[in-house]
Parts: structure tokens; sequence; C-alpha cells
């Protein structure tokens, strides 16, 4: 009886534990979420708006280009929507915004899904017509970052019309973990220079090297986000001791790292740009 009591104490410990690095980890992603749309917000809406769009070349390699209004088009839709992605996704997430705010939450919901899938394939249009930083290699595992979106896009919406409503919220959190792959590599790239106070492993004029080609696999083709997900998920299902605290340790650490690059990327690339 006795080692039943103390089984089910330290089941209940080990689950508040992994709901605690979990919700840290939230937490943590959605201020630098928020930061970073109110950058985006900042540089590309109010330049679009003032007509400046010479500014997306700031930031953008060949953001705009005179004469290519298809380009301009598709970089336009890319930034601008960017935003609801980044703004919105965050609270689609918070228990007390479905609860109190149905409608909203449907709504955001359905534009966030079907924003995902524009701004995702626009992005992959810009990558391989219009060109960007990187090389062959980050350009394709960047595209393949594009399937995944799409995919869960539509698991999204398929789970949520039969009103299943556990594998729409899982669908729609491993969408949210893929559609950030940009988010993720920007952040990932200021914690490695944070960390080694210089650009190690790859060129920086060049933006190529194998440390950005670890990055992007692990930001967009094998999305150590989306790892950290199915972890969290598999480690709620088996309820092992072990196990469990292995993935809490996992998800801390990541939220450190995580923490450590928005320090950097506001500090060094977000804020000296608005």
């Amino acid at each position: 009886m006795q080692n039943n009591t103390l089984s089910s104490e330290n089941l209940n410990y080990n689950s508040k534990l992994l709901d605690l690095s979990a919700k840290l980890w939230f937490v943590i992603a959605f201020v630098g979420q928020w930061i970073f749309g109110f950058y985006v917000v900042s540089v590309y809406h109010v330049s679009t708006f003032k007509g400046n769009f010479e500014k997306w070349n700031t930031v953008l390699p060949k953001g705009y280009v005179v004469g290519d209004w298809k380009g301009n088009l598709m970089v336009g839709i890319h930034v601008i929507l960017a935003a609801i992605m980044i703004i919105g996704g965050p609270l689609q997430f918070i228990p007390q915004v479905r609860e109190k705010l149905p409608t909203f939450h449907r709504w955001l919901g359905r534009i966030y899904v079907i924003t995902a899938i524009v701004v995702s394939s626009a992005g992959f249009i810009m990558v391989w017509t219009r060109g960007t930083v990187g090389d062959t290699f980050m350009h394709i595992t960047n595209s393949i970052q594009v399937v995944y979106i799409i995919f869960f896009a539509i698991q999204t919406i398929r789970f949520a019309q039969k009103r299943l409503i556990q594998e729409h919220r899982k669908a729609a959190l491993r969408l949210f973990m893929v559609a950030n792959g940009v988010w993720f590599f920007r952040v990932g790239l200021m914690a490695w220079l944070v960390i080694n106070q210089a650009p190690v492993g790859f060129n920086p004029d060049t933006f190529t090297g194998p440390f950005l080609w670890v990055l992007s696999t692990f930001a967009y083709a094998v999305p150590i986000s989306f790892i950290l997900l199915e972890l969290y998920f598999y480690a709620q299902k088996v309820q092992r001791q072990i196990f469990s605290n292995i993935t809490s340790a996992i998800i801390f650490l990541f939220t450190i790292i995580m923490a450590i690059g928005i320090f950097g990327a506001t500090m060094g690339m977000w804020l000296p740009r608005i």
C-alpha cells in the first residue's frame, strides 16, 4: 500500500515537472515571438504602408527589386502575413483564450492555418526565384519545411472538422513548431554567437559553413522543436519516471538556449533595426 502511494506521488511529481518545463518553454517562446512580431511590424509593415519598399533590402537580400512586381508581391505577402503567424500563433495555445473566447480562437485558428500555408508557399517561391542568404543545401532544408507545414495544416483542419479535439490540438502544436522554423533558426544562430562570441563554424560574409548546415537541418528538415514536442507527448503517455525526468531536463536545456538566443537576437538584431 505504501509503495503504491509513493509510486503515485512520484508520477504526480514527474507530471508536474514535465508540465512546468513545457510551460516555461512556452512563456519564453511567447515573449520572444512577440518581440520578433513587433520587429516585423515596425520594419516591414510600416515601410510598406509608407511606400518605402527599399527598406526591405536592409534585412532581406533582394527584398525589393525595381520592376519585378511579381517577386516583390511574393516578398510582400510573405513578410506582411508573417506577423499574423508570429503574434497570433502563441495566443492559440493559451487555455484562457480558448475557454473564454472560443469564437476568437476558432477564427484566429482558421486565419493562422491559411496564413501558414500562404506564407510558407510564398517563402518557397522566394527562395528558388528571388534568392536568399545561404547555399543550395540550406535552400533544400528550408523547402522541406514547407511540406511539413502544409501537411500539419491540413491535419489541423481535418481534426477540427471531425471534432477530434485532442488530435486537433496536437496537430496544431506540431504545425506551430514547424511553421516557426525560420524563427528557431534565427534564435539558434544568435544563441551560438552569444555563447561563442564569434561566428564559429561558418563564414559570416557568404553565410555558409558546417554550423549553418547543421542548424538549417535541425531547424527545418529534422526540426528539434518538433522532436521536443514528440518527446513531451510520449512522456505524457507512458508516464515513466526516468523518461519523464530526462524529457523535462532536455526541455529545460533547450529553453535556456532559446532564452539566450532571444536575448541575443533582440539586442543585436531586432531592436537596432527598428
